[in-house]
């Protein structure tokens, strides 16, 4: 992976949006929590304007998300596991972008026993299939020259997996006092 050395092995201090956080006992964690809001917001702008450009105007980032993980493996996902995998708590988000994914034709209703389960349609899977050709060239080419180490890449993936973990148990601990 190409190194990049942390702000504090430069002697500048951690870069952070707010010192009075990075000044506790973990100044990397604040570190992180600005990377992580910088790349969020990358992330959803590129997201919509890659849609866009591949002919779904008009969507949000989070009905980007849906769209593809409705498209997932081509099974049928229900309300709650769309929540589930991506951490929602306010379920009326994702009802909000199925039913508006659904008015675009991206996808279709159906039933699991009693469960209501979205599925992918030609045009929703055709939209993500111009989606995929347009990250490779766009995006894929771009961070491949970059030089990082896939398997290090997984590695950070991971870790942010875990540490939404951590963030939901101290929100839970939050949430009681």
């Amino acid at each position: 992976m190409a190194q990049q050395k942390s702000s504090t092995a430069t002697g500048i201090g951690p870069i952070v949006s707010a010192s009075h956080l990075a000044g506790g006992g973990l100044p990397a964690l604040s570190e992180m929590e600005f990377g992580l809001v910088i790349l969020s917001n990358a992330f959803q702008r590129w997201i919509t304007r890659c849609t866009a450009a591949a002919g779904g105007e008009g969507l949000s980032s989070i009905e980007v998300q849906i769209l593809h993980a409705v498209n997932h493996r081509e099974r049928d996902k229900s309300q709650s596991e769309l929540c589930m995998m991506f951490n929602i708590e306010d379920t009326h988000v994702v009802a909000y972008a199925l039913k508006k994914l659904a008015a675009l034709g991206l996808v279709e209703g159906g039933r699991r026993g009693k469960e209501k389960t979205a599925r992918i349609t030609k045009d929703g899977a055709e939209l993500c299939l111009r989606y995929r050709d347009l990250r490779e060239k766009l995006l894929i080419e771009s961070v491949k020259s970059l030089g990082l180490d896939a398997a290090r890449v997984s590695e950070i993936a991971a870790l942010m997996r875990v540490m939404s973990g951590q963030y939901d148990q101290a929100s839970r601990a939050a949430a009681s006092m």
